[in-house]
């Protein structure tokens, strides 16, 4: 099609275009303009990936050419404009679904705001599709005549570290037709934060009528419009572009917002710190990696003792300087407890250690229970990311060794409670918890838990109830406690219990050894 204007229709347009086409058009307009395409109606087969019935357009004349969009859905695509004066289209529609199809116009374009008069804008011009509009500096609006500029009673350069704007008339409702534009500006190395406390203008999610845009450099961080107050906005540089517009129909109340200005500290030379330095409002702090601690001149970091005692899960542990490379000659440890009748999972993240095939120089070893006495549940070394390792108790142990010969950069490893497991009944009561968040949080839905409770050889166990709160049904069919004489579900069972309320349920049973002494557990 070598023309500067025309129409581009699906098939059988306006009726249902029919299955199993294939359609191309290429556009040439005359050489120095661009080529406009519009679309004035549009409905295709909707899919998440426009793999069906679609439209697509290159910034070309042929299909080797850049995309410039694949379109289908209900929704008019936004305008196009190709880069020379020719554009490639191509529609496509499987044997299923037929829709009504697309109209589009598509026209010559030229920038009106290259020509030397700037299309007669006094301060800036803005080209659109077929047309141009002009546009005003900040703490100017378009007069009448809708090219020159005169001060408004809104916007303009703010250059303090911190301040206010708000929409003309605030707390009043906002006049119609009105076009605010407010430059923040900080020096330097700043970033500026912009924080809204009330929101409520004419919109809904398209922003098409009234609506503030907020902008840094040339990245848009959003526009906004309606009753939802926006999020706080941080800058990429020293400057942030605020503005408001509103049409000629309906006012609300607008807005109002204040702003900060804040120097990023660690953006010079990691602001001192040896490790890592973390960026503040007015001031920022240096930090450790683990195995080090914050020397007394709050910049240098200094090695330190690495045994930790871990109580509180999920939580995350870290070889010795992670994530660069571990010291020679290092021993951490780690004790991790977890609420009783609950089990703790170890899962690796990162694993980065001297190799050996009986890891016998850098390595982790891993126990099952209070110390490096307990059972050893694995000793794990090289970079094969081992699985998750499960306790039996509520209780493991970790030990990390360095030799001085070779460094690598550590491991990082993840730990989370697993319910059920081993649990040894004594002489003084012990404990089991139904969830290992028990008193903060109710239990999770669709949990499935087993214990195996043990004594020596001569006791039986009894169970007292401290505590008992499960959903109520007649038949116990929802959520429940069932017991059984025995250590798996094949032995007798010996009740199933559910509903509220505190009571207290004494049991006693045997689980290999009929005689008639006893060791005790609460649960709650």
């Amino acid at each position: 099609m070598e023309t500067d204007s025309g129409q581009i229709q699906s098939p059988n347009y306006p009726d249902d275009y029919q299955p199993s086409k294939v359609c191309v058009w290429k556009v040439t307009v005359t050489e120095g303009f661009h080529v406009a395409l519009c679309f004035q109606a549009f409905e295709l087969e909707r899919h998440d990936r426009c793999a069906y019935d679609y439209v697509e357009v290159r910034d070309g004349s042929s299909e080797s050419d850049p995309l410039l969009g694949r379109f289908c859905g209900t929704q008019n695509p936004q305008d196009i404009k190709s880069s020379s004066n020719q554009l490639w289209m191509k529609f496509v529609s499987d044997g299923s679904v037929n829709r009504g199809g697309f109209a589009a116009n598509f026209f010559k374009e030229v920038d009106e705001c290259s020509r030397p008069d700037k299309g007669q804008c006094i301060q800036r011009c803005i080209n659109t599709l077929g047309s141009y509009r002009c546009a005003c500096d900040p703490g100017y609006e378009l007069a009448t005549d809708q090219r020159s500029c005169e001060a408004a009673a809104c916007g303009g350069f703010l250059t303090a570290l911190n301040g206010s704007v708000f929409s003309p008339g605030w707390p009043h409702e906002y006049p119609p037709n009105k076009h605010c534009v407010w430059q923040l500006i900080a020096p330097q190395h700043y970033t500026i934060t912009l924080l809204f406390h009330s929101f409520d203008t004419e919109g809904n999610d398209v922003c098409k009528y009234d609506y503030v845009e907020v902008r840094s450099d040339s990245r848009l961080h959003g526009r906004f419009c309606g009753a939802a107050t926006p999020e706080p906005i941080t800058s990429d540089s020293n400057i942030l572009h605020v503005e408001f517009k509103s049409d000629s129909t309906v006012s609300r109340r607008g807005f109002t917002a204040t702003f900060f200005s804040d120097v990023d500290e660690c953006s010079q030379e990691n602001g001192g710190c040896q490790h890592e330095c973390v960026n503040t409002f007015g001031s920022y702090s240096c930090q450790c990696h683990s195995g080090f601690t914050l020397h007394t001149n709050m910049h240098d970091c200094k090695e330190a003792g690495c045994d930790q005692v871990i109580t509180s899960m999920p939580v995350s542990i870290m070889s010795p300087n992670w994530p660069d490379k571990y010291p020679n000659k290092k021993v951490c440890t780690w004790a991790l407890t977890t609420t009783p009748g609950h089990r703790i999972k170890l899962a690796f993240n990162e694993i980065d250690m001297e190799s050996h095939l009986e890891c016998s120089y850098d390595h982790l070893d891993v126990y099952n229970g209070p110390s490096d006495a307990s059972p050893s549940l694995g000793r794990f070394c090289g970079s094969k990311k081992p699985p998750p390792v499960i306790s039996s108790t509520n209780k493991m142990f970790l030990q990390f060794f360095s030799d001085n010969s070779v460094q690598k950069r550590g491991f990082e490893a993840s730990f989370t409670t697993e319910c059920g497991g081993a649990l040894k009944a004594e002489v003084e009561p012990g404990d089991l918890y139904s969830h290992a968040q028990f008193g903060d949080n109710n239990y999770s839905a669709a949990e499935e838990c087993e214990w195996v409770i043990s004594a020596e050889k001569g006791f039986g166990i009894k169970l007292i109830f401290n505590i008992f709160d499960l959903e109520d049904e007649a038949e116990c069919t929802y959520d429940y406690m069932e017991l059984f004489d025995g250590t798996d579900t094949k032995a007798p069972c010996l009740g199933r219990y559910c509903g509220s309320g505190v009571r207290i349920l004494l049991i006693s049973f045997f689980l290999k050894f009929p005689k008639y002494n006893y060791k005790n557990l609460h649960l709650y």
